[in-house]
């Protein structure tokens, strides 16, 4: 597979799920219910920072009141465009207006063993080789880290070790969630270092990071600290949140998509408190729940609906959205994993959602990786894509004088395969697959099917020596600095 992006932030308001006047109603919904419900606070930091900047607050429940106002000018104040710079710069994620990109993310625990297929807590080695194969999946724009090392038991560990060699196998985009205030400031620690400094990285952020708001509306001490840090660096942050239909938010979508849009802008509202400017990004990964057992789901039509909606408003806003698509309940890779996938990520993506995560390679409703899905889902993206692009309708498109030429043509000599225009636009306006196998059945082998073409896939990444992709003194200043990174 080549390692070139040919299609990175691609336009697209192909779905929208709600019409003009429904957007108008939802928008004065979530300044609705900022200002009358609000939000419980539970970091003093943030409490304070919302206090100072005119929001009504309770010190007794810490619940904090936004006023449509405030909030307003909040939303005025975060920047309309971030991008997700790579070190490799044409995988740079320009998130703004209807803008696509994709990317991994989860943070899963368990992977499907490459060499057994059975599942198995991930590992460092894990976050290595997903790394590695994201660099050459040229589909996947940005890499979030997306499966934890369970080796790593110290929690203030965590966070080094995943974007330390996550930045070491991948020249992409590195977005992670972050497990401990220690470790978030050892990562922009590092990130400065192989930057060249606080200023550079600043400049061109090639990490960012997830907090939370959790559902329904609460902004606890942890995320709400690591949020308030984030913020006064001036690092680009998601503040998404998780709300399940029927448990942590209302069951209808509607009142799901609310609570998702609006929790989502209260953390804007905190980052821009904390330092007018700051880069942040709303967040979508909320779902429904099996009625059954009230377990969040992963797959569900009605999750890719729910954040296609929420795409849209954060496009109303003006503010640059993370969603959520491309996921499955499945626990094999199978035909509900490639429908339940295919149809969500499309969904997503023809929403105009900016950066969407979660896309590539995850299943089992969120808690595992699979290597060979994250070579199909690969190659999902690049049907989005095509799809995305549209139809070019143009006088050389249209080919009207071509058509009359070859009409004038009679018998066998009637037909279009010989003609420049064809071989001069064959190439660029197909999708070609590369691991689908689309030939007749009589030339068919049956250990030739698209999963074993990603099985071959996989194996021949891992059959390659590792590339460290940080300068050797710098790489190993790092190790000699952070002895508790795992080599």
């Amino acid at each position: 597979m080549s390692s070139e992006s040919e299609l990175v932030g691609i336009r697209s308001s192909l779905y929208k799920p709600l019409d003009p006047n429904a957007v108008k109603q939802m928008a004065k919904a979530v300044f609705e219910v900022l200002e009358t419900s609000g939000v419980a606070v539970y970091s003093d930091e943030a409490f304070e920072a919302f206090a100072n900047a005119g929001a009504v607050v309770d010190r007794e429940t810490r619940t904090v009141k936004l006023p449509r106002s405030l909030v307003e000018d909040c939303i005025d104040s975060n920047p309309s465009t971030i991008t997700l710079h790579a070190r490799n710069e044409k995988y740079d994620a320009v998130l703004e207006k209807d803008r696509v990109h994709y990317g991994t993310g989860g943070t899963a625990i368990f992977v499907l063993d490459p060499d057994t297929g059975e599942r198995r807590p991930s590992t460092v080695d894990d976050v290595i080789l997903n790394a590695r194969m994201v660099d050459v999946l040229e589909h996947i724009h940005v890499f979030t880290i997306n499966v934890f090392p369970n080796e790593i038991e110290d929690q203030n560990h965590i966070d080094v070790n995943r974007f330390f060699h996550a930045l070491d196998n991948t020249t992409k985009h590195v977005m992670g969630g972050i497990y401990s205030f220690e470790g978030c400031r050892n990562v922009v620690k590092m990130a400065e270092e192989i930057a060249g400094g606080a200023a550079a990285l600043r400049a061109e952020p090639f990490v960012s990071f997830i907090t939370l708001v959790i559902s329904p509306f609460k902004i606890d001490k942890i995320y709400g600290d690591m949020t308030c840090y984030l913020a006064r660096e001036g690092l680009p942050v998601v503040v998404p949140t998780e709300p399940i239909a029927g448990s942590t938010s209302p069951v209808t979508l509607a009142g799901n998509v609310l609570t998702h849009v609006a929790e989502t802008v209260s953390g804007i509202c905190l980052v821009q408190c904390i330092n007018k400017g700051a880069p942040g990004i709303c967040g979508s990964v909320g779902s429904i729940p099996n009625l059954r057992t009230m377990d969040h789901l992963a797959g569900p039509i009605e999750r890719a609906m729910v954040n296609a909606a929420s795409s849209q408003m954060a496009q109303h806003f003006g503010i640059p959205m993370y969603s959520t698509g491309g996921t499955t309940d499945a626990k094999e890779v199978e035909v509900q994993c490639a429908y339940e996938t295919a149809m969500s990520s499309l969904l997503a993506a023809m929403s105009g959602a900016n950066y969407i995560h979660d896309i590539a390679g995850l299943m089992e409703s969120d808690l595992s990786v699979s290597y060979e899905k994250l070579v199909i889902d690969n190659e999902i993206l690049g049907m989005n894509q095509r799809v995305l692009r549209g139809i070019e309708v143009n006088d050389d498109t249209l080919a009207v004088d071509l058509i009359a030429k070859v009409c004038e043509e009679s018998g066998s000599n009637r037909h279009f395969l010989a003609e420049f225009h064809t071989a001069e636009h064959m190439r660029g306006e197909f999708f070609f697959p590369t691991i689908a196998n689309r030939e007749k059945r009589a030339m068919y082998e049956p250990d030739d099917t698209a999963l074993a073409r990603a099985k071959a896939f996989v194996a021949e990444i891992r059959s390659v020596e590792p590339e460290n992709r940080l300068d050797a003194d710098l790489r190993q200043k790092i190790l000699d600095e952070f002895p508790e990174i795992v080599r």
